[in-house]
């Protein structure tokens, strides 16, 4: 019975755990790309030995940006994957090529023990991450999409980002404890490396939880599941949606990879912060992230899409460089703290009710492709370039505050996007105007 508290508890937990099962290798992909960030400085010695730290750091995040251009040809052929055989064995099959790519980064050799080689293989283990990611993150958004209940899938697909921050407050965690029990030297010969063993050794968990994941009742209840042919002719037909998808996402992936991905090297290296000072405030911003991601997409399920997107992006359009500016003029961890908070919420909001307004405009029978592939490009050419851009612009401007403005480009992506892509009043702005 509909009113029986048994059947709705039942129903809840049900709900509750097909989230997680969902998410989980959402959790893994962020566990990898957030060590990969934090340890770079490590990682740039160890593979890109060049004598000049900004040049090895260059490189080092220039990997991880390739690694991310294989996004987009995850979305297209895994995306197609998905949407012709289903969500869950497509899962199934982006989280084992993602675990191979983090055991190829995790025990690798380092240059000096065998040359060349070192670089190539990471850059190997980056790509399988990149190509798997470039479909983890829409199909999981599509899934819980698909099993939310009316008038809350902005609540429920908020949940796929909150997965990502549980990662990286656990690897803050680790490396917090790595830094109390081991030296600089220590980290620097062999320490960096643990964490991702950690995560190799958590793969088999998520193996299994993921395997016990259903089938959502919208994908089992289509009589016709389209080829891959048809998926890719609908996808091309429907560029436009795609391309303001990709703005739309823009800016949520650079603001996150900014605060997260970026801000330990930017507080050890730009701001002579401590490594511990670091790793503090980007185990704040998870938390924060954790807390408004939900927020947002409930507030875009109530008022609209529209004015969350808008507000938000105007926000960050006329506030980042404010904010910068006056954190490196005299850096302190309470002004770090509060700027990476300030920049916390902007993505939190702005992303929970991005991820729904994406699912929403993209044509049901290639959900998962056009999301992914719209998601992925943004990724790919923006989000993961901000350390390796942000980088660049400190070093050819001298402006330590530079970096936003890579973060005022993507906010005015998002501005045209939403104007775009809502073309009616606030209260219009609940579903997006197809392109």
């Amino acid at each position: 019975m509909a009113g029986d508290p048994g059947a709705v508890e039942a129903n809840l937990q049900s709900r509750i755990g097909a989230i997680l099962r969902s998410t989980s290798g959402n959790f893994l992909e962020m566990f990898d790309f957030f060590l990969f960030g934090f340890y770079a400085s490590y990682i740039s010695r160890a593979f890109f030995p060049s004598g000049n730290e900004t040049t090895e750091l260059l490189l080092t995040f220039g990997t991880f940006w390739l690694g991310a251009l294989m996004r987009p040809l995850g979305a297209i052929v895994l995306g197609a994957y998905i949407d012709r055989i289903g969500r869950r064995k497509g899962l199934i099959v982006t989280l084992a090529i993602m675990a191979s790519g983090t055991v190829l980064i995790a025990f690798c050799p380092s240059y000096g023990t065998i040359g060349i080689a070192a670089p190539l293989i990471v850059l190997a283990g980056r790509l399988l991450q990149g190509f798997s990611a470039g479909v983890e993150i829409g199909g999981v958004s599509i899934y819980l999409f698909e099993i939310a209940t009316p008038g809350r899938k902005g609540f429920y697909t908020a949940f796929q980002s909150a997965s990502q921050q549980v990662a990286i407050m656990a690897a803050a965690v680790i490396g917090y404890g790595l830094n109390a029990y081991l030296t600089k030297q220590q980290i620097g010969d062999f320490g960096w490396r643990i964490p991702f063993f950690i995560g190799c050794l958590i793969v088999p968990f998520i193996f299994f939880i993921r395997r016990s994941l259903q089938e959502t009742q919208e994908f089992a209840r289509r009589t016709h599941h389209p080829s891959t042919r048809e998926i890719l002719t609908t996808v091309a037909a429907n560029w436009r949606i795609v391309l303001l998808g990709m703005m739309l996402s823009t800016m949520t992936t650079v603001t996150f990879y900014m605060i997260t991905v970026y801000t330990p090297t930017f507080g050890k290296n730009v701001l002579k912060l401590t490594e511990t000072d670091s790793l503090i405030v980007t185990l704040c911003v998870a938390v924060t992230n954790f807390i408004w991601l939900p927020v947002g997409g409930a507030i875009s399920d109530a008022v609209g899409r529209k004015p969350v997107l808008l507000t938000i992006s105007v926000l960050s359009l006329l506030t980042t460089y404010p904010a910068l500016h006056w954190l490196v003029a005299d850096p302190t961890f309470g002004k770090m703290l509060g700027v990476e908070l300030w920049l916390s919420f902007f993505f939190g909001v702005y992303n929970g009710a991005m991820i729904v307004s994406l699912s929403e405009v993209v044509p049901a029978h290639v959900r998962a492709s056009g999301f992914s592939l719209a998601y992925s490009l943004a990724t790919a050419l923006f989000g993961t370039a901000t350390p390796m851009v942000s980088t660049y612009l400190i070093d050819q401007t001298g402006d330590r505050a530079s970096p936003s403005y890579w973060l005022m480009a993507a906010a005015a992506c998002g501005i045209i996007a939403t104007l775009a892509l809502f073309r009616g009043g606030p209260r219009d702005a609940r579903v997006p105007a197809h392109a």
